[in-house]
């Protein structure tokens, strides 16, 4: 006779990286003797005599434990599902859960803390956002770089495209494992800051831009691309790699402040070329969630990944707070005031697809 116990925990480490469900199952075994006639008369004996409890089983007759992992554990989930949000190591929760996405926007570590001086709010500061973004060899960064997009790669639709930031610190690594994966570059856009912090030093020139790379998963398998709606947006004239776009505004650190946090405009942009409603859009290193907002903002779904649990609080914050001032941020950003797009409330998106988590 075999009995198994079956106990479920939530396992919570403290730092918090990954949350899972972990299903225990503990077997015992008990071997006795029946008197009856059939085989089939020995087990319904058996089960009155267990219910009667004229048989139990001890901790002497364990035989062997079974543990369970499940996929990982939403840190949250947005009243109507278009938002999701987990705790944890990209590389990691990618591995445990099977789901093609959209399009993928990343901001991965640019390894440029170094304990340099820059201004924020006219003062000087160290630059030192975390010891996540601290320099590393260069073997390490292309090794890096390499296994979060691989990771990401094998999440993409065959017609997915990717949008990858950065600045010289990191972004040649990224380009380089990109042509090694097999993904074709289809543009570098050049994000000119009009509002950069001044050079302190004065040294050189003052830093202003940063670049995001678009490329697509596949050489042969067309991308999606909103040409005519990126050419209203431009006054009705093709838009250029270039875009003159403001750095993050105070309005939008009201949650709170993320060291690398993008401004909605970009992200709004990005999503609007690239996707069409209730596509679903993955963001592996998702920091204070910009992308999610934005892809929420446009009626678009969203799971976003972050290691960091305050930063993942603070995106939690900033989806509630989009759903009490959706209007006021939508009239925020130049390129959804000026057009006429079909915006959703707070309604539950159409999808055929849905996360298994």
């Amino acid at each position: 006779m075999i009995k198994s116990r079956i106990l479920h925990f939530l396992i919570l480490t403290l730092p918090a990286v990954m949350r899972f469900n972990v299903t225990i199952q503990e077997f015992l075994e008990k071997t006795i003797q029946i008197e009856a006639s059939t085989q089939k008369e020995a087990v319904v004996a058996t089960q009155q005599l267990y219910s009667s409890n004229s048989i139990v089983l001890s901790a002497d007759d364990y035989v062997k434990t079974k543990i369970l992992i499940d996929t990982p554990l939403p840190y949250y989930k947005s009243s109507n599902n278009d938002f999701t949000l987990i705790e944890g190591d990209c590389v990691d929760s990618l591995s445990r859960f099977n789901f093609d996405f959209d399009m993928v926007f990343a901001d991965p570590p640019y390894f440029l803390s170094s304990g340099g001086i820059s201004c924020q709010n006219g003062k000087v500061v160290c630059v030192d956002k975390g010891d996540w973004d601290k320099p590393t060899s260069t073997e390490d960064m292309d090794k890096f770089n390499y296994q979060w997009l691989e990771s990401v790669r094998e999440h993409m639709k065959e017609d997915a495209t990717i949008w990858i930031s950065g600045t010289h610190h990191n972004i040649f690594s990224v380009q380089q494992q990109l042509i090694k994966l097999g993904f074709k570059i289809l543009n570098v856009i050049t994000w000119a800051k009009t509002n950069p912090p001044p050079n302190i030093s004065c040294r050189f020139f003052t830093h202003s831009t940063e670049y995001i790379i678009w490329a697509r998963k596949s050489e042969k398998v067309p991308h999606y691309f909103n040409y005519d709606l990126m050419k209203e947006i431009n006054g009705n004239k093709q838009m250029k790699d270039v875009w003159e776009l403001p750095a993050i505004a105070k309005w939008e650190k009201s949650c709170g402040k993320h060291p690398t946090q993008k401004p909605l405009a970009l992200l709004v942009r990005i999503i609007l070329a690239s996707t069409e409603k209730n596509a679903w859009i993955l963001d592996p290193f998702s920091g204070s969630s910009t992308t999610g907002i934005a892809a929420n903002l446009l009626g678009r779904n969203f799971l976003g990944i972050e290691q960091e649990q305050n930063f993942a609080e603070l995106s939690k914050q900033r989806r509630i707070e989009l759903d009490a001032n959706r209007e006021i941020i939508k009239n925020k950003i130049n390129d959804l005031s000026n057009l006429k797009l079909d915006l959703p409330k707070d309604e539950r998106l159409n999808t055929s697809q849905e996360l298994p988590f």
